[in-house]
């Protein structure tokens, strides 16, 4: 996938591919670009899958890292703390502050592309 090892000139490519994914804290991930690829710790990318059968209830999220996500297919319910929630379906995106508390609810199989900054 990269094209140099050189921080400046590092690229990443990936189609998206269920074949690839691997377990992942909750669910499964298919990774476009790991933590500390092309001299960059803080950056990661990739797809996530879980399905409401892994996330039956509720779970609460303290969200690590600036993250940014893009729905692919399904449905997530996302509350943060102070009140502010969104129902995200394909084609819909957030952005979350690293520190940020959130409760998220998988009420449909959903597949989702996230980066870490």
């Amino acid at each position: 996938m990269p094209t140099s090892t050189n921080a400046v000139e590092y690229t990443v490519h990936a189609a998206f591919d269920p074949q690839q994914y691997e377990p992942f804290a909750l669910g499964q991930v298919q990774w476009v670009r790991r933590a500390g690829d092309g001299d960059r710790p803080a950056l990661s990318a990739g797809f996530w899958h879980v399905t409401t059968g892994e996330a039956p209830e509720p779970f609460d999220l303290l969200i690590e890292a600036d993250e940014t996500i893009h729905i692919i297919e399904g449905h997530l319910h996302i509350e943060v703390a102070g009140g502010e929630s969104f129902d995200l379906k394909p084609g819909s995106a957030a952005s979350f502050n690293k520190g940020a508390q959130t409760r998220w609810t998988v009420v449909e199989d959903t597949t989702e592309f996230f980066v870490y900054s």
